[in-house]
């Protein structure tokens, strides 16, 4: 019976010192903050890059033109595969040029993704933390940003942003 209750107040104690450590993490990751930005920030100019895009078009920032609506997929992400179907429906409506980027790991198979995408913008597709996604500072799937005739960024977020009518 001592045996017992020593093993319990071991487990207990040892429980204890886990969950302290567990905070002593979290605190020190919150203070040092995201290893990147959350996209570029409304306000921003459009960065230059050049791409290829899956069906072999060279794409750049001024090819893409202005105004535009830029998204960022990642394989396996189940907001971006609920965001998916309204990005398209939103790029269909629009005459704004339209560039959607799909991050893959080695080996993932992402023809879905861009069957349906290239349906209504230019695809590329490249490793998580690519050369577009540093571009756009991306550090979270999906990303949506809306970019003026100024090739400035008007909006950034994790959603579509609400559309605004013409006067």
């Amino acid at each position: 019976m001592q045996y017992l209750v020593a093993a319990v107040v071991l487990l207990a104690l040892l429980c204890m010192a886990n969950l302290l450590l567990t905070i002593g993490l979290i605190r020190r990751l919150r203070e040092q903050g995201p290893a990147m930005p959350d996209g570029l920030a409304p306000g921003e100019r459009m960065p230059g890059f050049a791409a290829m895009t899956t069906s072999g078009e060279p794409v750049s920032d001024e090819l893409l033109g202005a105004p535009a609506l830029v998204g960022f997929f990642s394989h396996g992400c189940k907001p971006c595969e609920d965001l998916l179907p309204h990005f398209v429906e939103r790029a269909r409506r629009t005459s704004d040029g339209v560039l959607a980027v799909v991050a893959a790991g080695p080996g993932e198979d992402v023809t879905a993704h861009v069957e349906r995408l290239a349906e209504v913008a230019l695809v590329v597709t490249e490793p998580t933390q690519g050369s577009l996604q540093r571009a756009f500072k991306v550090s979270a799937y999906p990303t949506v940003i809306t970019i003026d005739a100024g090739h400035t960024v008007v909006t950034a977020g994790h959603t579509l942003p609400a559309e605004v009518e013409a006067p």
